[in-house]
Parts: structure tokens; sequence; C-alpha cells
């Protein structure tokens, strides 16, 4: 008893050099965070409602349980890490604390993303997995591991040349078929995405915002950009405010690009006059259509490219 009465002392005796003292005898200890909630989320009410329904449907993660390892990607705004959760690979977009700092509205736009995310059930969507909800230094998105993009597998480690290339592809380019198929699948997962009701819009549809599983299926990622759009109101182009998407172009090299030819690359002519390649560049070129209101739904494209592969038998 006299040996734990003088370690006690001896206890109180540290406490008070270094200054904490006062904290153990007053003993005003917060109250602890209940299952799922972080204290940092009294200052984000816009995630407090977002993380009761993680944690009602099961994709609330704490950030302890996931151990991150190498980095498999990086945008502007986040870096994605190949991670473990409860033994499974798994995909972790890490959002960088300074776009935090740097962001009034960072928060929303993060739990925006999530929302959105996390309402897609297709097979060509981007599951998630789940959340962390702290930020600004552990915002993530946990989603299945996919490592490769579109844009890799048509272009080649690295992805599109910005110059015109000089060497051989790497690698054989995927046949037509491939690429078609790629298409259709694309075309379906958008066609899912535009007739929910509010339907979603991607407003940043590109291949490097595209993954490949396996077996070359894909998934349509990144919904940084996304927006709900209810009937009553019309999808304008233009300007956003939403920071999540790296532009690549302003109006300047925007212009440049239209001057040098280079913002819609030339469709190779058919000299062999073959229906199909016809049938895919009348459906690019009414893609391009500068109205927009003329350019085909993605219901429309999605019965024209089922019609095309059916028509003719591809080598894949």
């Amino acid at each position: 008893m006299e040996r734990t009465q003088d370690y006690l002392k001896h206890c109180l005796q540290i406490a008070q050099e270094n200054g904490f003292l006062d904290l153990i005898i007053q003993n005003n200890d917060p109250p602890p965070s209940p299952p799922g909630r972080n204290p940092t989320l009294q200052h984000h009410s816009e995630l407090v409602a977002l993380v009761d329904t993680a944690n009602r449907n099961g994709w609330y993660i704490a950030p302890h349980e996931i151990e991150l390892h190498e980095k498999i990607g990086e945008g502007s705004t986040a870096n994605i890490y190949r991670g473990t959760w409860r033994g499974s690979d798994v995909a972790v977009k890490c959002i960088n604390p300074h776009f935090f700092t740097s962001n009034d509205k960072a928060v929303t736009f993060f739990a925006q993303e999530i929302e959105t995310l996390a309402k897609q059930r297709h097979r060509f969507v981007l599951q998630l997995t789940g959340a962390c909800f702290d930020p600004p230094n552990r915002a993530w998105f946990v989603t299945e591991l996919l490592t490769m993009t579109l844009e890799e597998w048509l272009h080649g480690p690295g992805g599109r040349p910005k110059q015109p290339m000089t060497t051989r592809r790497p690698g054989p380019v995927p046949s037509l078929g491939l690429r078609l198929a790629r298409a259709l699948e694309i075309a379906q997962a958008m066609q899912y995405l535009h007739e929910q009701r509010p339907k979603v819009i991607h407003r940043d549809l590109k291949p490097s915002n595209i993954f490949l599983d396996n077996d070359l299926h894909v998934r349509v990622g990144d919904f940084g950009h996304a927006r709900f759009l209810r009937d009553e109101e019309m999808a304008l182009s233009g300007d956003t405010e939403y920071p999540y998407i790296q532009i690549h172009y302003g109006p300047a090299q925007i212009a440049m690009e239209v001057v040098e030819g280079n913002l819609r690359p030339r469709l190779v002519e058919d000299k062999n006059n073959n229906i199909i390649i016809r049938e895919v560049i009348d459906l690019i070129c009414q893609s391009w259509n500068g109205d927009p209101s003329k350019r085909p739904s993605f219901t429309t494209i999605t019965s024209l490219l089922k019609k095309i592969i059916k028509n003719d038998i591809f080598e894949n």
C-alpha cells in the first residue's frame, strides 16, 4: 500500500511538472463520442446527417480500420492509395488537407460527392465501400480497387500523349470490337444515372475517370463534379464553382486548340466504305453537335451502340 501511494505521488509530481495536474484534479475530460461520431463533426453540420446515414447502412468506416499502402494515383485535390480494410484490398481516395483549409465550401463538396456515390447501384458505376468523415486530415472515400483507367487501356501507360506520337504505341491498340463494348458499358452507366429522379449529371466524363476491372468491364467514377438535376431544371454548360475537378483548359487554351485544329481529333476517312465505321463516325459527330438539344441522349446512344455491335461480328 505504501509503495502504491509513493507511486501515485510520483505520478502527480510528473503531472505537475508537465502542466496537466489541474486537468487530473478537475476531471473535466470531454465526454466520449458516441460510436461512429467524431468530435470534429460539431463544426461540420453538413456531415452529421450523412454520418447517421452511413452508420445505419453500414458504410461508415473509422480511420483506424484502414491501412494505407502505396500511392496509385493523384490529382489536384486528392491522392489515391491502395489500402486494406478488413482483409480486403481497396482504393482509398484521400482528400488533401489543404483543400479544406483553403476553401470555405470544401466540406459541402466532400459531402455531396459521398452522397452521390453512395446512392449508385449499377454494375458499371464505381461502388462506394465506405467513407471516413474526419476532415481536414482524414476525409477519405473507400471503393473497390481498380488500378487501370480507360485512358491507360486506350493509349498505354502514361495515358494520351499531349503531342503527336513519334514512336510506336507500347502494345497493340485494342480492337474496334473491344472499344465499342467499353463504349456501350459507359453509355449504359450514364443512361442509368440520367434516368434517376432526380437525375445525376456527371459533368466530367473522360477516360481518366473511367476504370476497368480485370475482365475489362468499366466503372464510371469520380463524382466530385456531379450534381442532381430535377425535372424542372435545365443542365447548362459553362463554368462551375466545384473545385474538385482538375481543369486543364481555360478559355485561352481552348481558343488556341480550336485555331490549331486540336480540340476535336480528325476522324479517319473510311476508305473501305464500311457501314459499321460510318455509323460510329455519325454517332460521334452527333454527340459533338454544338447545339446540346441536338445531341443524342444516352438512351439513344445505348440503343445505337447495341445495334452497331449486333450488326457486325468483331474480332476481340
